[in-house]
């Protein structure tokens, strides 16, 4: 989840990556790699439950974290360096790295995706307006059989929430969807430009909490890499001053916020706990999240906060 920062804070000019760069496809895809880090294993057929799966099968083995842009700098969303951190390393990233390595990975399944901008909505306030700084995407199933209709689905892997989506659900308005032992709706709103506004919203405590919202217009490849940087080097990004991990389980959901972690169970119980120095928070990251920082890691002094 891409929290957003104000937009009206200027950025460097000629971001990194934005200039001349080619499509994230340019370079090949190790699918093999990818799917040895995820554990997925099976037919390799545009189908739903490929596509559950493999959603399933990537949220529990690669983590959501904002670390390189608390450390250093925004990440690189090249598919070489995406595959070089959250699939040959013990590392994860945030929803530009993990959707767009994820999209990579159902091209070369044979599914059709267009990438949609989002604006996070999860605790805004009445008439906050977020600039869309989030990547979902719309997945298009291909027909099972001639004749059938070719089905649309709602796909993210790098919702750093436990509102986030754990399968892939149908992009259909006012339909309740079980995806594991999550429930998710998608509803469909008036909207003051030419189309309707789609709302994500996840059943929290028995009530329906909205995650985010979009509309069916595509972005492209560079569109993600000018929002990365403002995300990863925007001093009022919440990612350059809040440590922010995720963890998704089956059964169970751990949270990161500076130096609180937050366990949700799936009956919807929350235990909370606060670490220590930055050696309690690395060793935490490595065991718990199964983020491998190198010994001796600083982090800002003030991660303070809750």
């Amino acid at each position: 989840m891409t929290d957003a920062p104000d937009t009206k804070t200027s950025t460097p000019a000629s971001p990194a990556g934005t200039a001349g760069t080619a499509p994230h496809s340019a370079s090949p895809l190790d699918l093999d790699a990818y799917l040895a880090r995820t554990g997925w294993s099976g037919e390799r057929r545009a189908t739903v439950e490929t596509l559950r799966s493999l959603h399933r099968a990537h949220l529990e083995a690669i983590p959501f974290e904002n670390l390189q842009p608390l450390l250093d700098t925004a990440p690189s969303l090249a598919l070489p360096d995406l595959q070089d951190k959250l699939v040959r390393s013990r590392r994860g990233g945030y929803c530009f790295e993990q959707n767009t390595l994820f999209t990579a990975v159902l091209e070369a399944f044979g599914f059709r995706v267009t990438r949609f901008a989002a604006r996070v909505v999860l605790g805004a306030g009445p008439g906050d307006v977020r600039p869309r700084t989030h990547m979902t995407l719309a997945v298009q199933v291909p027909a099972a059989a001639p004749g059938d209709p070719v089905r649309t689905y709602l796909a993210d892997v790098g919702y750093g929430s436990v509102g986030g989506l754990y399968e892939a659900i149908p992009l259909v308005a006012d339909v309740e969807v079980a995806d594991g032992v999550r429930s998710h709706r998608l509803i469909r709103r008036p909207h003051h430009g030419p189309s309707d506004l789609w709302t994500l919203q996840a059943r929290q405590g028995g009530v329906w909490t909205d995650q985010y919202t979009f509309t069916e217009e595509p972005f492209e490849h560079p569109d993600f890499e000018v929002f990365n940087w403002h995300v990863g080097t925007n001093p009022r990004s919440p990612f350059r001053y809040s440590l922010i991990a995720q963890r998704t389980f089956p059964t169970r959901h751990l949270a990161l916020h500076n130096r609180t972690v937050v366990e949700t169970r799936e009956d919807g119980s929350a235990e909370e706990r606060r670490l220590g120095d930055d050696e309690d928070l690395v060793a935490v990251l490595a065991r718990d999240f199964g983020i491998e920082l190198p010994p001796g890691t600083r982090f800002p002094t003030d991660l303070t906060g809750a």
